[in-house]
């Protein structure tokens, strides 16, 4: 195994009052192309890493809630406004963090990609599977298992 999947992996906003650290590793990654993720990220698309909520920790500064206050709660470092990580509402057990707040991001590569719908036409990832929406909660239970078949193989073969 790499140094970059041994765990914990650290992070920080860009300003680095805002630190982060996870102890497992991530269940799935994708890409969203929603205008929404569009606008909060500045860019095409946002990146997001989901984590086992017991494995993900706030380790310095204090988050503020940004983005649309709704039901979804987005975080971001109340000093430099980096979004940092999400918590959707009714997923309770995960968290979605943004990858490229991690200290080491050579790793992230997503494995989905929602909303295809409302992409920009010149955008494109290495993403295995493509959604026009998300991915139906029926169709995750199977993703998952995928995304960690590959990760499992792609350790062993290092």
């Amino acid at each position: 195994m790499t140094t970059e999947l041994s765990l914990p992996w650290n992070g920080g906003c860009r300003c680095d009052r805002l630190r982060i650290r996870v102890t497992a590793h991530p269940i799935l990654t994708m890409a969203c192309h929603c205008r929404g993720c569009q606008r909060m990220s500045a860019s095409a698309f946002s990146l997001t890493a989901i984590f086992p909520n017991s494995g993900f920790a706030v380790t310095e500064g204090e988050p503020t809630i940004g983005g649309l206050h709704g039901e979804h709660r987005h975080f971001f470092c109340s000093h430099c406004k980096s979004w940092v990580f999400t918590r959707p509402h009714g997923v309770d057990q995960f968290v979605n963090v943004r990858p490229t707040m991690f200290d080491h991001v050579s790793w992230f590569v997503p494995f989905i990609e929602s909303y295809t719908c409302e992409k920009l036409p010149w955008a494109t990832t290495p993403a295995r599977h493509s959604f026009e929406r998300f991915p139906a909660m029926t169709d995750y239970p199977g993703l998952v298992a995928e995304y960690a078949s590959r990760v499992s193989n792609s350790t062993t073969s290092s």
